[in-house]
């Protein structure tokens, strides 16, 4: 609408302050890895957690993440005014996080924090919600994400519940998403994580194990060669060229399947003897 007309102007090349703010409560498994991911984006990280009943507390204040304490509607703008009563800073960037929510994301967002927008939010909504954004009332919205300035969450903060973002000051510039979840495609399972057994097969295929290599040639050659030593040689009644190329060549599979197996099981052996000797080597001292 009206607040998507405004014309940019050129963006800043760097910001003198940047806050990420991690909202969410219960997601101890991820705190570690956004802090650190954000500190890398950002001149200051804090926790805005919602009531966590895990170790995600303790896990910021380990890290040295600030932490505060929010009890009050999950809301845009009671939200925006916590943030701006808590040191606003010139750019604020207010992160939920949810399942939605993955740590390569992190790095956009903060682009949209970077850009010269003085809101831009976006909210969780279905993936047939084809709806204006800017048309949503505050308080039936879930927030999944608010870049701000000073300026922009001092008019958030002075909104109510029961208003929309088209409602803000038309002279500030605003932009309103819809956070929508992505495709699910359903993915081939791999072959090295489809079965045990097909994990140990893509093991052996990838190593060149020797009884893959000869192991399994030799049973099939050897198991082939006695079928065929019962079943054909009983069934000669004289014995001329012919038969004897035959009982040979029978003869020679089954020897062939034999040796074969005797191959990867000494080759297997003996590679296991090769690793003992290396680690032991590498455990000795050596000489200066």
């Amino acid at each position: 609408m009206g607040h998507e007309l405004h014309h940019l102007e050129e963006f800043p090349l760097f910001m003198e302050s940047l806050r990420i703010v991690l909202m969410g409560k219960d997601f101890e498994l991820r705190l570690v890895s956004l802090v650190v991911r954000a500190r890398e984006l950002a001149d200051e990280v804090v926790l805005l957690d919602l009531g966590s009943k895990d170790e995600t507390v303790k896990l910021a204040q380990k890290v040295d993440c600030r932490v505060v304490n929010y009890s009050g509607d999950v809301l845009i703008p009671p939200l925006a005014n916590e943030l701006f009563e808590d040191e606003p800073v010139e750019q604020t960037l207010l992160v939920h996080v949810n399942g939605r929510l993955k740590l390569r994301d992190l790095p956009l967002l903060v682009n949209r924090a970077r850009e010269n927008w003085d809101l831009h939010m976006s909210f969780n909504s279905a993936g047939s919600d084809f709806s204006n954004p800017q048309e949503i009332v505050y308080e039936s919205a879930e927030v999944s994400h608010l870049a701000a300035s000073i300026a922009g969450l001092e008019a958030l903060k002075e909104s109510k519940i029961t208003d929309t973002p088209i409602e803000l000051n038309q002279d500030l510039k605003v932009r309103v998403l819809h956070s929508k979840p992505a495709p699910k495609v359903q993915q081939r399972e791999s072959l090295a994580t489809a079965s045990k057994f097909a994990q140990l097969f893509y093991w052996m295929l990838e190593s060149k194990h020797p009884l893959l290599l000869f192991g399994i040639p030799g049973v099939v050659l050897f198991f082939v060669g006695y079928k065929l030593s019962g079943n054909v040689l009983d069934t000669f009644v004289e014995w001329n060229e012919t038969t004897v190329g035959v009982s040979l060549a029978v003869i020679g599979v089954t020897l062939m399947g034999l040796f074969a197996m005797m191959v990867g099981l000494i080759l297997y052996i003996m590679g296991k003897q090769v690793k003992q000797i290396q680690s032991q080597y590498n455990h000795w001292p050596k000489e200066e």
